[in-house]
């Protein structure tokens, strides 16, 4: 980056004022208490195993808790399919008639009954039952899709936070060493009278400020960890390596393209599609409602002592008669019709906040590209010129430290806001996957340019 080659310029033109710090007395005297406003950086734990974002996705899929519940209730609606369509219970009758009351023990002269039954629904009846226990499987894969796809946009959101900060805390250690300069380069000129306090106080804000950035940066790293440990199932202290890029897409898909693609792969819009036909499978079945149910039944007679014959068996059938309870039934149909309308216009609504969400978040990411293409080709060259000139200048002593002091910070808010733009762009386009329910690098197979090198590891 020009911005490292412009820096060791801005420590070439303090180097003489520092040097001369070992001739003047007390040279470490008023601004020594601000050295620790600084950290170093921090060195990475070897032992920390270094993650990429297809690993975390890989760890996340696989050892998330909220996927491990949604998949137990595939598993759950899988189980209850073959408890569906199937017959009742049989049912064994015993009965003894007419046992006198004198001899209640004497089943001789009684008639004694044996009866076997067993009832069948109407014609049709157990598919449609077992077709609904099937939607009810297919509607919680569905569910499960929809809770991997979350985990994942959820994992990608907080790798690129942790990269941002990563990014955020490389650029403070490239400027630190320059801030130190300053900072004893504009006590050492106060100390011989050269310039007024008021420039050993601005570069005592300098260090402040990126002390300030700093704090900002650790906590956000901090948070970012905490989320990735949190989607990948382990201790939410535990400690985090993590390398990659942002990737800006060069052209992002069209917004038709995109909308047609979450009909067929957006889970929840799926989801909503499998209680629609359910609900539809459901009208069929109160359709049935005037097919008449049967049952059939039969057994063996014993007959008091003396008869003849003695020995006989029974047959019964019966069947139910929907007709004469209409009014029941005709409310049934009516409400699984009605119901059948809701879903319809549920899966409608959806379907035009899918579009809506997909639409948003385009924006917010051909927004971010831009921003991102402006820092890199525009006002990061554009500050690192001015920073230059700003060198230059106080090498023929046409300028003060404060107007090289501030082109430096501006070049730091240019680089930070780079990044920060490249972060919303990974964070958009994450958004725009969540709207469209599918990975659009492998769905879409877009081309990506990068305009930076990869980026460094960040450790925490």
């Amino acid at each position: 980056m020009k911005t490292f080659v412009i820096a060791l310029c801005f420590v070439s033109v303090l180097a003489p004022a520092i040097s001369g710090a070992a001739q003047t007395p007390g040279a470490s005297g008023e601004l020594s208490a601000f050295n620790p406003l600084i950290d170093s950086p921090k060195p990475a734990d070897a032992s920390t195993p270094t993650l990429t974002i297809d690993e975390v996705e890989r760890i996340a899929l696989a050892e998330n808790p909220e996927i491990h519940v949604a998949a137990r209730k595939v598993s759950m609606a899988e189980a209850h399919v073959p408890t569906t369509g199937r017959l009742d219970d049989p049912q064994l009758m015993v009965r003894n008639w007419q046992v006198p009351l004198s001899k209640p023990w004497d089943y001789n002269a009684a008639q004694n009954m044996l009866m076997l039954s067993q009832s069948f629904p109407g014609p049709g009846k157990r598919t449609l039952q077992t077709s609904i226990a099937e939607s009810d499987v297919t509607q919680a894969k569905n569910g499960l899709e929809a809770v991997r796809l979350q985990v994942r946009v959820q994992v990608r959101k907080a790798f690129f936070d942790l990269l941002l900060a990563q990014e955020e805390m490389r650029i403070h250690d490239q400027h630190v060493d320059i801030a130190r300069q300053a900072v004893e380069a504009a006590r050492i000129k106060y100390t011989v009278g050269k310039v007024p306090q008021q420039d050993v106080l601005k570069a005592q804000l300098a260090m402040t400020r990126l002390e300030e950035h700093m704090i900002r940066f650790d906590r956000d790293a901090e948070i970012a960890c905490t989320r990735i440990n949190t989607l990948l199932g382990r201790d939410p202290a535990t400690p985090i390596r993590v390398q990659g890029d942002f990737g800006i897409r060069t052209d992002l898909p069209d917004h038709k393209k995109l909308q047609q693609l979450s009909l067929s792969s957006r889970p929840d819009l799926l989801e909503a599609q499998a209680v629609a036909d359910k609900s539809r499978q459901e009208q069929a079945l109160a359709g049935r409602a005037f097919v008449p149910d049967f049952s059939i039944a039969g057994g063996y007679m014993l007959m008091p002592a003396g008869s003849d014959p003695r020995n006989n068996y029974m047959f019964e059938g019966s069947m139910t008669l929907p007709w004469l309870n209409r009014h029941k039934h005709d409310a049934e149909i009516k409400e699984s019709a009605v119901k059948v309308t809701e879903q319809d216009a549920e899966v409608a609504a959806m379907r035009n906040a899918a579009f809506g969400q997909i639409n948003e978040a385009l924006a917010e990411a051909r927004s971010a590209q831009r921003l991102a293409r402006t820092y890199h080709d525009s006002l990061e060259p554009q500050a690192e010129a001015t920073l230059h000139a700003a060198v230059i200048a106080y090498e023929n002593n046409q300028t003060d430290l404060l107007d090289l002091i501030d082109s430096q910070m501006a070049v730091i808010d240019v680089n930070l806001a780079w990044f920060q733009s490249m972060g919303e762009f990974a964070t958009s386009m994450a958004d725009l996957e969540l709207a469209v329910g599918a990975p659009l690098d492998k769905t879409l197979g877009g081309t990506q340019e990068q305009p930076q090198a990869a980026a460094p590891e960040a450790t925490r």
